[in-house]
């Protein structure tokens, strides 16, 4: 996969260095040519979208917050491989959305993220994908995303 930082830059987005775990886990585990990323919250930097969808915020600024999420896995992903050069597949994303009850756009919301991963690496970074509403989120954020990808069997990070 070829990632087009041109097109980050288009957007006017950043990758900000990756963010250290804040309790008892790793950022990824990489297993057999896989590489399984924890769940990171909808801070990028020193930007993040806190709230609950369907009530403090709406649905472009959840697809925000989702972009956000996105980019801070993508940030854990250019620290564990050294860059995107051994990322091979976008396996599967799955995304948390901070909602209220009613709220019933979750995919809407994700589409954020999943639209950005194939303007960043083009189409061959369709993956599958879980979108679900919860009644809360660490640090009141938006939105959360964990994903799998797969890369070079040969690095052993």
């Amino acid at each position: 996969m070829i990632f087009n930082n041109d097109r980050l830059i288009e957007l006017g987005l950043s990758i900000h260095p990756a963010p250290e775990p804040v309790g008892s886990y790793v950022q990824c585990v990489q297993a057999n040519g896989l590489l399984y990323l924890s769940g990171g919250i909808s801070v990028n930097g020193d930007q993040g979208i806190y709230g609950k969808v369907g009530q403090d915020i709406d649905l472009a600024t959840a697809q925000q917050a989702a972009r956000y999420a996105l980019l801070n896995r993508l940030a854990v992903i250019e620290k564990h491989l050294g860059g995107f050069d051994l990322l091979t597949r976008i396996v599967a994303v799955n995304g948390f959305v901070n909602c209220t009850p009613d709220f019933t756009d979750h995919a809407k919301v994700l589409n954020g993220a999943s639209d950005l991963l194939v303007e960043l690496f083009g189409p061959e970074a369709a993956h599958s994908r879980t979108a679900v509403g919860v009644a809360s989120l660490p640090l009141n954020v938006a939105v959360e995303i964990s994903m799998i990808v797969e890369c070079e069997t040969d690095y052993a990070g």
